[in-house]
Parts: structure tokens; C-alpha cells; sequence
């Protein structure tokens, strides 16, 4: 402890480390050590930067204690040295120098004297060092190096750390360095190295070269009197970058010519440097450590390329200057580009319209290489010369060898006897070489020429150029008049579909209908089909049907649409137990316009329907082929027709390769192979969200797909007002209860699974949970009783009340329904369970004391069409058993294709993951024909995982309009304490 009876003696030892801070010891005596707390109170009572000594630490060091005081500190604090007067400080000799050089080196600081370590910078760091020439003779020995070299060391690193805090923020910090100097923090040190210090300093924009010129070297390209390339060195005035001075090597290597007489002086105090430097920059294999060879012997052609190419980007990058010919930087800059010329005429080769994305065209092949246009002959010449550097039509081209085999390669990938495809040449025009799809091999190969390869092109001729505009913008495709036998009034868009369908036809393209539900795409396919009779052969044999393939729910509704709209179009239906096959059944197709038939029934008479080449295939609801692995996608790519369309509200559901699915019926092979288009597209898409390739994918799916939506400001559709609100509920004490002992079971499984194991747990896990919250019996799997139609005393055997009381969802459900009916309002309800289903309807017949509707996948067709038909017959306001007003659906079977506008409230009781299938769910009801406001009510169980996933689904509406995929396969990858987080039941919300 200080004495507080004399003035007290500290001696002070200090040690500087290697990176600038400082260990400071102090003792009473030679034998006493001053504790680190009693040291850093005393020697730091008025060290404001250290907020007097409390900031700073205190090390144990062989056994004594040392304050530990940060480089950036050490300066400051010993050049104002304020220490307590009352105290007698004995400093050691390498303090008693660190106090007088500190004031010394602060001055250096603060009057930014230094300047960055050249010798720091060629082991790749940025420290800084004090000018020498600002320092006095006295000065200069002060800070000579001592014996001592770790301390000098740690004096040198200590002022780096001060000009760090002093100029630029924090010590570790080099603010705005970066813009200003960036060849300091250039990963290119090579580039500089061979330079004195101040030469560096110099280069890197540190101090200002004072001399009035600066050295070149200047490639001279040969001229009509000597065919030859030859290497000089000048001095080119930096007032005038016009005046060039050549000057040549003497034995001597001292520089010899003619230049301004107030140049001499500063060449002769640089010259040897230069030429030093110049030789270490340039290949030894060259010159030979001689660099009048440089200039005395002209180039050979590939000496000449080399110093274009490699030598002098090198020189440059080193801060040498360069003159190269003016038409080089041109000519280096623009690429070779290799494009395809397409032959004049109208069609493909046979002299006709083109007819499918397979059609041939002849072409010729152009090479552009800088300004000039090179017919294959000429270019095929000019390879011939086996030259790098070539004169032709008084301009010099560049022949890079790697290009040049690129192209080589490009060309004999193509086999011109054959001619392009229109596919490849729509791709190519699209996307340029990027748009043609290759295989994994050629993939990789195109990956590692990426930075320097030419790009195919190709040039269309007049009838091409048409077609393609034609095909990528919709206004300047030709509009059709109504057929004659459409008995409806098309709104403009629906003109502009079924034109744009009978478009395509003409090509052989296939054809994508992608508008909103409700949008009518099934007017515009039967506007499609009427002009296909009107405009076809006379002769039926000459004349197939067209085959619709539709599911087994809406086959009715195709029916009654056709003889609606087009009665004389002659459908036959193939379906059911009855159905022909073999001759009997081509003998009776040929017979009719249209065959309309089911995708279950496809997959059954594949061999039948291979039978008639169609004049076209249509396909409703496409999404059905969305897995292109099922038997069902498989039978229909196989199928045969002149035109194939595809219907679907919903291009993409859940990923990428659904659309790649419908592409691949509708014109095959146009999005290349799955594992091509999953390589290029799907992985780049969905999982890096790359703009560029969503950007290419857009721009090659547009020509075949057409999509509206209700919003579009040109539909005009004046449709009623959707409005969407969500209900929130709490669950029953017994359905918490069963929700945490699933959750419980789930966290214990995953223990001990992993695999597909894991994952089918987690799946199942998901669909209890989902189904706890719609009601408890759904999973302890109790048996409704039995009960009679409404109003039959064997209604009364369902103990409504109790069923009702254990779920708060169908509690709430029941009574805004109950309200709505009494309002004379209809409603459709849909759930994903056919257990939940069957007791909503058996309760709300009780409850409501009326007929309540319920489909589901079971149902018969003939059963669904009736259940349609009489849903949307006009009703009074007071229910009755003719007209039903509560429609229970199962989401699966009336989700797509039905009519049901006299609904204008839709529930949706439990939440489906992909917000795709609720809306198509919704627009059953919100579609054209509607005419009051609809209401959409979603439930939610608060707490639940149903709160959490309706959370998610909010950032994914968006997921088909920005080409991006979405699945509940994500949720199978959380980790176990992920999956904890999402499925854990927050008992707050537990009634």
C-alpha cells in the first residue's frame, strides 16, 4: 500500500510488445511490486482516455502483476505525460526513451508525417512508419535503432496504432483507405513488388512523381513497308500524351536518344531502376537477361500476341504504361460472336408453314470478329493462315486460338446438311446461347469456358422475325371473329385466348390456357374447338376428334358447357363400365367432334385412345400431370394429336418441376430433360433464388403460356368484391391435452429415427396434429352413431351437443353458419378429412334442420352432377329439401372445376399448405356469374402449428407468380429442436 506519511517513490519498468502495446510494472522498492489495481490508480489518475485507468487490464507475469495499456494508447498517453505530482516516478531507460520519443513521433501523427510500410505491405499488412526527411540530425539519432530491437519494434507498432486511431476510426480500421489508396489493399502485391520505397509509394498514389514524362513500352503493328512487329521503349510526356520520345538501349544499358534537354537530369537519376524493374515484370525465356533484345529484333506473330495478351495486362496491373495499337482495345473488347443466318423464305424445308417446334430451317453460318462480317468461306481462310494477329479488308483482326476452337466446336455440334429446329432457333433467339439445353457433360464444359466463351446467336429473316414477335408479344398476333356456332358473347380477353390458341395451332405449338379460375377457360377452349370444325376438312375421316381429358368431377359440367355453348359440336363421352373399345370405339370417335373422357379412365384404355392421331388434346385442371413420373402423365405424353393444350388456374403448386411437367406434354422437350431443366432451373430457382435464371425461365415459358388474372385492370371483369378474414379459435382442455402428448411422442421419436423413417414420422405427426385441431374424434377414432335423414326420429341418435362442445372450431363454425342461413346466404365448407366431413354434415343437418350437401372423392359422377345442379338452382330465402343451402366439400374433390356461385361464403374449416389450392378452392364460388360479395372465412387454432404454418403461407402467396416452389417436404429437414419450436403447443391459448 502507498504510504501516506512521505512522498512515495514508484519505479516504473515498461515493455513494449511486438504489436505496440505496453506492459508497465511498478515496485516500491527493487523488491516490493506494486499491486495492478494500486499501480493503474496511481500512474493513471488523470488518463482520461482510459477513463483514468478503470478501462484497462491487469496481467500476471512471472509471478508479478502488470497494467496492460492498448497500442493506440501508448503514444498519447507518454508524449503529455500527466501523471500525480505528489508521487516521485523513477522510469527505467527504455521508459525514460519512450517518454522522449513519444512527444517526438505524436508530432509525426498529428501533422500526418508518415506514410504506409513498404515492407509491411510485402508480407500482405498495412502498418505505418514516420517520414524520415521531416526528422532533425538530433531526431534522426533519437530514433535510431538500438540494440534493442523489440523494443524499436514495438515503437514502430505503437505509431502505426496511434495514426490508426489518430486518421482512421479504430486501430483495426483503415476507413476510408480503401477508395482512396486501393492498391493497398489490392490481393495483387506481386504486381508491385521489384520497386524501391519511395518508387511504391509512387505507384500506389502515396507521393506525386515529379518527373515530367513518364516511361512506355509501344507495340508497333507492321506497316506497308515491313511486315514485322517491333517492341519500343519511349518517354511520353505527361503534359502532352502525343509526344512520344523513343529511346533505345546502349551496351551500356544506359538510354540514349533525343528528348527535352530538362528531362536528363531525372533520367539519369532513374534509368537503371526502370530497366531493373522492367526485366523483373517481363518472362526471362524472352530476353534472356538481356534488354536490348527487347528492342533490337522485330516480333514474330505470336511473341506480338503474347505481349498483347499477357504481357502487357502485367504491366499495366504494375503501374507501367503501355501504348498499344488503337484498334486493340477495340478489337479486344467485342468477343467473337457466332450466329446463325437463317435462310430467306417462308417454313421449314418443305416449303410450307413451319408445323411444331421440330420444323428444319436452313441457315448459313456468320462470324463476327471485331467490325467485320464473315461468311463461313472467309472465315474458314483466315484459320487457314495459323496466324494470332491478321490483316484483312485493311483492318487487323485478333484470332484467340481458344476462341477460335470454341467456334469450331460450335459449328460442327451442328450438323448443317440437317439444318436448325425451330425449337432451337426460338431458344436462341430468346436467351442466345443459354437457351439451348444440353447435356450434363456438355454442361460442364460450358461452365468452365464461361468467362471467355463466344456466344451463338442467330438471325432470323423476315417470315421469323414476324412469327417469333408474334409469339412473344400478344398484340401483334392476328385476332379471330367469333365462330359462327358459339352461342355466347366472348369478353375481349376470351377473344384474345381463343384467337391465341387457334394462333399456336397454325405452328403446331403447343399451348398453355393459364387464366385465373372463373376466368372462363373453358368458353375459350369450346370458341377453340368450334373454329376447328368450321375451318376443317368436309370429310370426317380426314377430320379426328379432338379428345378433353378432364377429371371424373367436372366430366358433367364439360357436357352441359359444350351443348350450352356449341351445340353443334358432336361430344362423345368415354366413360364407365359400358365404354367401347378397339375398332368399335374408333368407328364411334370418328363419328363425333369432341371426346371428352376422365384422366383415371386415360390411364385404363391407353392402348384405345394411342389408336386415332387427335386433332387435338386437351388437357382441364393440367395440374393432374404435375408428377410427370405417374402412369397417368406417362399415358398422356404418349398419346398422339396434331395440337396439345393444357387448362390449369395453377401452373405451379408446390416446385418448378410441375411446370416442366405440363411443358413437356405440351411441346416435348422444350425445357430439355427433367434432370437438365431440374440442373439448370429448379435448383437455381427454389434453392438460391437466382433473379437471372427466373428472368430466362420467363422469358422461355412466355410464347406458350397465356395467363389472366381477375386483377388484371384489363379483364374488366366487374366482379363483386372476396374479402378475406381470418377466425381464430382456442382448443378445448382435451384437445391441448392430446396436442402435447403427440408433440411429446414426436420429440421422443426423433431420438432415435432419422432417414425416411424420420421423415414419414414427421408427416404423420403433422396430419394427427392438423386433425386435433378440427376435432378429437378424428384421432381417438370413436364411431358416429348411425342416424336418419333430418327431421326422422333417428336423427336424434347423434348426441350433437357433446360433439359439438369438444371442439371449439366446429362450435364457432356452426354458429356463423346458423347466422348466414337465417340471412338466406348460401356457403360451401371444405376440409381435407372425410371423417370430419361426414360429421359436419350429420351435425349441421341436426342443427340447421336442413339438407346438407356432402362430395368427396367417393361420390359417383351422377351423384356429383345432381349435387351441383341442385346447389346452384335459384332458391327462396327460406331453405327447403330442393335447395340446399351448406355444401360440404372435400378439398381434393371440389377444389378444381366446379361452378358453385350461388355459395357467397366459403370456409375453409382446416388450412391446406400451398395458399395455390385454398384460392382454387375459393373460386368455385368467387368466379364470373357471381353476383353478391364473397366472404372467405379461414380457421385457425391459436397456438397451434396452424398459427404458425398460416404465418409462413403469408410470405408464399406470391410463390407462382415468381416461378418459386413451396412444399411441406421443408418441414421433414428442421432439425429436432426446429421442429420442437413449430409443433409446441403455447398453453396461453388452451381453453
Amino acid at each position: 500500500m502507498i504510504s501516506r506519511t512521505h512522498t512515495p517513490s514508484i519505479y516504473i519498468r515498461v515493455l513494449l510488445g511486438g504489436y505496440g502495446d505496453a506492459l508497465i510494472h511498478g515496485s516500491y522498492d527493487h523488491s516490493q511490486s506494486a499491486p495492478g489495481l494500486a499501480l493503474k490508480h496511481a500512474l493513471f489518475a488523470w488518463h482520461e482516455a482510459s477513463f483514468y485507468g478503470t478501462e484497462l487490464d491487469v496481467h500476471q507475469l512471472e509471478g508479478i502483476e502488470a497494467v496492460v495499456l492498448p497500442a493506440e494508447m501508448v503514444l498519447p498517453f507518454f508524449a503529455g505525460l500527466n501523471v500525480l505530482q505528489h508521487v516521485e516516478w523513477v522510469w527505467d531507460d527504455l521508459a525514460q526513451r519512450l517518454i522522449q520519443a513519444a512527444p517526438l513521433l505524436m508530432q509525426r501523427v498529428e501533422a500526418k508525417h508518415y506514410h504506409p510500410s513498404y515492407e509491411a505491405f510485402q508480407s500482405g499488412k498495412l502498418h505505418w512508419t514516420w517520414e524520415e526527411d521531416t526528422l532533425s540530425e538530433e531526431e534522426r539519432a533519437l530514433l535510431a535503432a538500438s540494440e534493442d530491437e523489440d523494443f524499436m519494434n514495438g515503437l514502430r507498432a505503437a505509431f502505426s496504432a496511434a495514426v490508426f486511431a489518430k486518421h482512421y476510426g479504430l486501430p483495426t480500421s483503415a476507413g476510408d483507405l480503401r477508395r482512396e489508396y486501393p492498391q493497398l489493399f489490392s490481393d495483387k502485391t506481386n504486381a508491385l513488388q521489384g520497386l524501391d520505397e519511395r518508387d511504391w509509394l509512387v505507384a500506389i498514389g502515396w507521393k506525386a512523381d515529379n518527373a515530367p514524362f513518364r516511361p512506355a513500352l509501344q507495340l508497333l503493328e507492321p506497316d506497308e513497308y515491313e511486315e514485322v512487329w517491333r517492341l519500343r521503349l519511349v518517354l511520353q510526356d505527361k503534359a502532352d500524351s502525343s509526344a512520344i520520345w523513343p529511346v533505345r538501349l546502349a551496351a551500356s544499358g544506359e538510354l540514349l536518344g533525343a528528348w527535352p534537354p530538362e528531362w536528363t537530369a531525372h533520367i539519369r537519376q532513374r534509368s537503371l531502376r526502370w530497366l531493373e524493374r522492367l526485366l523483373s515484370l517481363l518472362p526471362d525465356d524472352r530476353f534472356n537477361g538481356e534488354p536490348r533484345d527487347l528492342f533490337a529484333e522485330p516480333l514474330e506473330d505470336d511473341i506480338a500476341w503474347r505481349f498483347l495478351t499477357v504481357d502487357a495486362p502485367r504491366l499495366l496491373e504494375a503501374g507501367w504504361h503501355v501504348l498499344l495499337p488503337a484498334w486493340w482495345e477495340t478489337a479486344s473488347r467485342k468477343k467473337p460472336r457466332l450466329r446463325a443466318k437463317i435462310g430467306s423464305g417462308e417454313g421449314g424445308r418443305t416449303g410450307g408453314s413451319l408445323f411444331g417446334l421440330d420444323s428444319l430451317v436452313d441457315f448459313d453460318w456468320r462470324i463476327a470478329i471485331g467490325d467485320l462480317d464473315l461468311t463461313e468461306a472467309e472465315f474458314a481462310e483466315l484459320v487457314a493462315r495459323n496466324a494470332r494477329l491478321v490483316r484483312f479488308r485493311g483492318q487487323w483482326i485478333p484470332l484467340d486460338p481458344a476462341l477460335l476452337a470454341q467456334i469450331r466446336k460450335a459449328m460442327a455440334a451442328v450438323d448443317k446438311r440437317q439444318g436448325l429446329s425451330f425449337q432451337d432457333v426460338l431458344q436462341l433467339h430468346l436467351l442466345g446461347d443459354e437457351g439451348t439445353f444440353v447435356d450434363e457433360a456438355a454442361a460442364e464444359d460450358r461452365e468452365a469456358e464461361r468467362a471467355e466463351r463466344i456466344r451463338l446467336e442467330v438471325e432470323l429473316n423476315e417470315h421469323l422475325l414476324k412469327l417469333v414477335g408474334q409469339l412473344t408479344q400478344q398484340a401483334e398476333q392476328p385476332k379471330l371473329a367469333s365462330p359462327a356456332g358459339l352461342r355466347a358473347e366472348l369478353r375481349p380477353y376470351q377473344q384474345e385466348g381463343y384467337s391465341w390458341l387457334s394462333f399456336l395451332r397454325r405452328f403446331g405449338l403447343g399451348a398453355c390456357l393459364a387464366d385465373d379460375m372463373g376466368l372462363g377457360k373453358t368458353v375459350q377452349l369450346i370458341a377453340y374447338l368450334l373454329h376447328i370444325q368450321e375451318s376443317g376438312a368436309a370429310n370426317a375421316e380426314d377430320r379426328p376428334p379432338s379428345l378433353i381429358v378432364c377429371p371424373t368431377s367436372v366430366l358433367g359440367n364439360w357436357q352441359k358447357e359444350i351443348s350450352r355453348f356449341a351445340p353443334s359440336l358432336k361430344v362423345m363421352l368415354h366413360y364407365g363400365g359400358k365404354r367401347l373399345n378397339g375398332e368399335d370405339f374408333i368407328r364411334e370417335a370418328f363419328e363425333a367432334d369432341v371426346v371428352l373422357t376422365s384422366y383415371a379412365t386415360c390411364s385404363l384404355d391407353q392402348e384405345t385412345l394411342q389408336e386415332i392421331v387427335w386433332t387435338s388434346i386437351s388437357l382441364d385442371e393440367a395440374q393432374n400431370i404435375k408428377n410427370a413420373q405417374t402412369k397417368q402423365a406417362t399415358v398422356l405424353r404418349s398419346l398422339r394429336a396434331r395440337h396439345r393444350i393444357t387448362l390449369t388456374g395453377t401452373p405451379i403448386e408446390n416446385r418448378l418441376s410441375e411446370l416442366w411437367s405440363l411443358y413437356d406434354f405440351m411441346n416435348p422437350g422444350y425445357l430439355g430433360s427433367s434432370r437438365d431443366f431440374n440442373q439448370r432451373f429448379a435448383l437455381a430457382v427454389e434453392k438460391d433464388k437466382d433473379e437471372q435464371r427466373i428472368t430466362d425461365l420467363q422469358k422461355l415459358i412466355k410464347p406458350f403460356m397465356l395467363r389472366r388474372k381477375k386483377k388484371d385492370p384489363a379483364i374488366q371483369l366487374d366482379l363483386p368484391d372476396k374479402n378475406e378474414m381470418k377466425t381464430y379459435v382456442h382448443l378445448t382442455a382435451e384437445q391441448g391435452a392430446l396436442y402435447e402428448q403427440k408433440v411429446n411422442e414426436l420429440m421422443e421419436k426423433m431420438q432415435k429415427m432419422e432417414g425416411i423413417e424420420r421423415k414419414g414420422a414427421i408427416l404423420a405427426a403433422l396430419t394427427q396434429l392438423k386433425q386435433l385441431c378440427d376435432h378429437p374424434i378424428l384421432i381417438t377414432k370413436e364411431a358416429l352413431p348411425e342416424a336418419g335423414p333430418p327431421g326422422t326420429p333417428e336423427q336424434s341418435l347423434l348426441d350433437a351437443d357433446a360433439l359439438i362442445g369438444r371442439s371449439s372450431k366446429l362450435e364457432r363454425l356452426l354458429a356463423m353458419v346458423k347466422e348466414l342461413r337465417e340471412e338466406g346466404d348460401r356457403c360451401l365448407i371444405f376440409t381435407q378429412y372425410i371423417g370430419m366431413g361426414e360429421m359436419l354434415k350429420r351435425i349441421m343437418e341436426q342443427e340447421l334442420d336442413e339438407q346438407v350437401l356432402y362430395l368427396n372423392g367417393s361420390t359417383p359422377r351422377a351423384v356429383r352432377d345432381r349435387m351441383i345442379e341442385q346447389f346452384q338452382a335459384s332458391a327462396p330465402a327460406q331453405p327447403s329439401p330442393d335447395n340446399p343451402g351448406v355444401f360440404v366439400l372435400s378439398l381434393k374433390a371440389g377444389g378444381v372445376g366446379l361452378n358453385l356461385t350461388a355459395a357467397n361464403h366459403v370456409f375453409h374449416f382446416d388450412r391446406w399448405w400451398n395458399p395455390a389450392v385454398e384460392n382454387q378452392a375459393t373460386d368455385r364460388a368467387y368466379r364470373m356469374g357471381q353476383t353478391r360479395d364473397v366472404q372467405v372465412h379461414k380457421f385457425i387454432s391459436l397456438g397451434t402449428l396452424e398459427e404458425r404454418i398460416d404465418e409462413m403461407l403469408e410470405n408464399k402467396q406470391q410463390l407462382s407468380e415468381n416461378v418459386i416452389s413451396s412444399s411441406e417436404g421443408w418441414i421433414t429437414e428442421l432439425s429436432t429442436e426446429e421442429l420442437k419450436d413449430l409443433f409446441t403447443l403455447r398453453r396461453d391459448f388452451v381453453g
